[in-house]
């Protein structure tokens, strides 16, 4: 018996199983030199198990796509024929990042090798400004950078959206963000709507957890760098950036200061989302019940006692420059900086007062959660130099696992472009996650 299509029963099934098979073989061989840089096909052979005809065919597929291209000689040889290398081509495609921050605005565009082709932040007062004018003006920083992208003769691979909130991740619907005074709000759908209903995808999440994202991949590069690429087991690591790594570190914290307070949680080398995608709001840690209310409506929130503007309020006069919400933030540290490097009186007794709140709210973290790892982000790491030693000592004297649990600090050289590159990173995933989502070249 045959279908009317001349096939026999079942090979539809077979064809979808090959197509399938061959859309994962891609991914494997299209992560596996973005982890462990240039190769030449024998060796992805080698390393990946798949058999050099194979490997060759999936190479082509992947040069045709425009995400691989011909790169030198294999020189490691050290008889034969030096095969030829292959590596990512960070032209044709590109991930869109942007962010909406309590104090400004930004975007950033990266290749499919993760290197930026812009980067822009833009300050702006958003707490004070109503969710639609804010958006607008997002729309056109991402309009920006998709024409940027499309100048270099580019695809956007999609957009991700970072906002200071709890987001329901498969609707990006935003529930709230208490220190942007904002609720209930599409935010998706209210940016496809004002970016004319693109073509590519969009999503939004919560800055921390993006921001988490792009310190883990930060991390992991260093740390595999440092090594020379013997953190990943068996010289493989095909795993995304959300969803694990083969290098040394797979338990992180971060913590990424700016007016709020935000989180996120790498664990076994995944992110914690929470069982409603919610997780990660620490700056709402109840530690200072007799303080400041918080943005929230809560009383001594973590963040009233650790934000940037908990700093200010203790470092600054009301009237202070710094203070200026329209100066950009990177302007308003660098100020604090130079009276921390002058030996200004209050100015290090409020660092030195914000560093034993982190370290108290820190603790907290490294006993539950016993990572590897404590990254300093966004102002935190700006003024690390000061906040470090008072943090080292609470978390000494709080964590009740010997030697503070074996965690050690370190602080994230991102700096406010964590969330926006996180972003971007995720939208480029999709990429090495299914390969065949990109065209090949015209």
């Amino acid at each position: 018996m045959t279908l009317t299509d001349g096939r026999r029963p079942g090979s539809q099934g077979v064809a979808a199983d090959h197509v399938s098979l061959r859309r994962n073989n891609l991914s494997v061989v299209l992560r596996h030199v973005r982890d462990l840089g240039p190769r030449s096909r024998a060796r992805i052979a080698a390393d990946t198990g798949l058999n050099k005809a194979t490997v060759s065919s999936l190479v082509a597929e992947l040069v045709e796509r425009g995400l691989l291209r011909e790169g030198s000689a294999d020189s490691s040889r050290a008889l034969g024929r030096p095969g030829q290398l292959v590596e990512l081509d960070g032209t044709g495609v590109y991930g869109v990042g942007a962010e909406i921050n309590v104090d400004y605005l930004a975007v950033a565009a990266l290749d499919l090798a993760g290197d930026p082709v812009l980067e822009k932040r833009v300050p702006m007062d958003t707490a004070h400004l109503d969710p639609g004018t804010t958006l607008d003006q997002l729309a056109e920083l991402v309009r920006e950078a998709v024409a940027v992208v499309q100048t270099r003769g580019g695809q956007v691979a999609g957009v991700t959206l970072a906002v200071p909130g709890l987001v329901e991740g498969e609707t990006g619907e935003l529930k709230v963000a208490p220190n942007l005074g904002w609720g209930e709000l599409s935010v998706a759908q209210e940016m496809r709507t004002r970016l004319g209903e693109p073509t590519y995808p969009l999503r939004v999440d919560n800055e921390a957890n993006l921001a988490t994202l792009a310190a883990y991949a930060e991390l992991r590069r260093t740390e595999d760098r440092t090594s020379g690429g013997k953190n990943s087991k068996n010289g493989k690591n095909s795993s995304n950036t959300e969803n694990g790594t083969g290098g040394s570190v797979h338990d992180l914290v971060l913590l990424t200061g700016a007016v709020g307070v935000g989180g996120g949680m790498v664990s076994g080398g995944h992110l914690l989302r929470g069982g409603h995608g919610y997780s990660g709001e620490v700056g709402h840690m109840p530690v200072a019940p007799a303080g400041r209310t918080c943005g929230c409506g809560r009383t001594g929130c973590w963040e009233t006692v650790v934000g940037l503007s908990a700093l200010l309020h203790k470092a600054t006069d009301s009237d202070d420059p710094v203070r200026d919400p329209s100066l950009d933030v990177e302007q308003r540290l660098a100020e604090i900086t130079r009276r921390a490097e002058a030996g200004d009186t209050r100015t290090l007794s409020a660092l030195q007062d914000v560093g034993t709140w982190l370290g108290i709210g820190g603790a907290i973290l490294v006993n539950i959660l016993n990572p590897d790892v404590l990254v300093l982000g966004g102002y935190f790491a700006v003024l690390g130099p000061w906040l470090e030693e008072p943090l080292e000592k609470a978390i000494r004297e709080r964590v009740i696992a010997p030697d503070g649990g074996g965690c050690r600090i370190v602080r994230s050289e991102l700096g406010f472009a964590a969330a926006v590159r996180g972003g971007a990173q995720i939208s480029l995933d999709r990429v090495f996650v299914d390969p065949t989502m990109i065209g090949a070249v015209r």
